[in-house]
């Protein structure tokens, strides 16, 4: 499947080259939360080149290693907001590692700089996510968690 019909993994259902793919591809990000979101995408994919290039140089990391056992499955933004040059995100993202489920939450700082938002740094907490056998499964399939990923 082209990048072009590749819907986003931010969760806009639109295409990916119309959504976060444009600042992969060089556009500035317009918000804190466009940016976060683009990220977020950035992480699905394993783009740790966009990653490294919208990080902060003050507290970018030399290098960053993808997980490929972490698998995103979701994100939802909280609240974002910007003041100047300074913005903010409140994000949670679901994620799966083998047969286990967990929520990410995190409050990240964006700093603009040269009319570019780049992430700061942010404070995370991860849990655990334990979904009921009649809860709604976790990856997104809109199914029963006992009809969906409980089988495996």
């Amino acid at each position: 499947m082209s990048s072009a019909s590749l819907s986003c993994p931010c969760g806009s259902a639109r295409p990916l080259a119309e959504c976060c793919g444009r600042y992969h591809d060089g556009a500035p990000a317009p918000t804190p939360a466009a940016l976060m979101r683009s990220r977020y995408s950035a992480f699905v994919l394993k783009r740790t080149d966009y990653l490294l290039a919208s990080w902060h140089p003050d507290t970018r990391p030399a290098e960053l290693a993808t997980d490929d056992a972490t698998q995103w499955l979701g994100l939802e933004v909280l609240h974002s907001g910007e003041q100047g040059d300074r913005g903010w995100v409140k994000f949670r993202a679901t994620f799966r590692e083998g047969r286990h489920y967990g929520v990410l939450e995190e409050a990240s700082e964006f700093r603009r700089d040269d009319g570019r938002w780049r992430y700061l740094d942010g404070r995370p907490t991860v849990s655990r996510l334990r979904p009921g056998r009649n809860d709604a499964c976790p990856c997104g399939s809109g199914r029963k968690f006992k009809r969906c990923c409980d089988l495996g």
